[in-house]
């Protein structure tokens, strides 16, 4: 018996993966099981319950915030739960779903559709954000690309969970974004684990890790601003993942596994098979699945959104035929 939506986090839930990588323990571990259906959900309680802790916020005040999505639909749940009004600034990538969900917890949604430097969309709807604050000094924002509470709370739940369930871990693949579970994960093994390997994984086109930038269709992975937060100086090694082969890989799971992943899990398990041959027989692999694959079934999971941006062969479900060329890039047989 639970007395709050917020406290439905079921951070111990993990899904053994055989035969993706040969002779690799690979457990994913599942952060899509609560009521916002993401690993945000801790993020916004970290943010929210910080900003409380400093009176930072007050009853009835107003959040603004910038999301992809996730976030969105994240802070939309627990500002309607403690009595918040929040407004979410996203763009046209955001899945229709993670729209729909912060609109029905009662949040105002603004679409901000202008790119900036980098082709992306994240310095235009942080632009915004300063824009709403010169005019209204009452509104909020957590700022999740630059708040110590981010990783906190990752460091205190996510990682903390990881090591309780698998006390070995000898590599531990996690998704960039915001870099907040990466970075609060990174810093807690290097103080718990330090033999633990962190692997970052991004998606081709985002600027995080100092790559070029390039058009992205996908929310959740990548920026086209480096986040304040990141330190590559934690992570061991950095995977670059296109998003056709994040996508694919989404596919082949939901056909052979049976759950529905998103494309950030996508891109994280395409990233264990890119770096597969180099792990030593009998290593134990986990995986954050930050989110489940709900709210992309129109577009991951659209055979015509998938085939019209990348093509048939992206339909396929990848197989022994599928190999890395020359500069590590999966070569799609279909």
């Amino acid at each position: 018996m639970y007395d709050s939506a917020q406290d439905l986090v079921f951070d111990h839930v993990f899904l053994r993966i055989d035969g993706l990588v040969p002779d690799i323990r690979l457990l994913l571990k599942i952060e899509g099981f609560n009521p916002a259906g993401s690993i945000k959900l801790k993020t916004a309680i970290g943010l929210v319950e910080d900003a409380e802790r400093w009176n930072l916020l007050r009853p009835g005040g107003h959040i603004i915030e910038s999301s992809s999505g996730n976030l969105g639909v994240a802070l939309a749940s627990v500002c309607a739960a403690r009595g918040y009004r929040f407004t979410c600034v996203t763009d046209p990538n955001t899945s229709p779903q993670n729209a729909a969900l912060i609109r029905a917890f009662g949040a105002t949604l603004v679409v901000v559709d202008k790119k900036d430097a980098n082709g992306g969309y994240l310095q235009s709807r942080i632009d915004h954000i300063h824009d709403r604050l010169r005019e209204d000094p009452s509104l909020f924002w957590p700022n999740q690309y630059a708040n110590e509470a981010n990783p906190r709370i990752h460091r205190e739940r996510t990682a903390a969970a990881i090591l309780e369930e698998v006390p070995e871990v000898d590599h531990l693949f996690i998704g960039a974004g915001t870099t907040g579970t990466l970075m609060g994960c990174a810093a807690y093994f290097r103080e718990r684990s330090p033999h633990t390997r962190i692997v970052a994984v991004d998606t081709a086109g985002s600027v995080t890790f100092g790559f070029p930038p390039g058009k992205r269709h996908l929310p959740g992975l990548g920026t086209s601003r480096k986040p304040e937060l990141c330190d590559p100086r934690l992570v061991d090694d950095i995977v670059i993942v296109p998003e056709a082969e994040a996508i694919r890989m989404c596919r082949t799971i939901a056909r052979s596994r049976g759950i529905a992943t998103g494309g950030s899990t996508g891109s994280v398990l395409a990233a264990v098979a890119r770096r597969g041959p180099s792990l030593p027989p009998g290593s134990t692999v986990v995986a954050i699945a930050p989110d489940t694959g709900d709210r992309y079934l129109n577009t991951i999971y659209n055979d015509a959104w998938v085939e019209e941006r990348f093509g048939h062969q992206v339909l396929a479900p990848a197989g022994a035929d599928d190999h890395p060329d020359a500069d590590g890039s999966l070569l799609l047989k279909g």
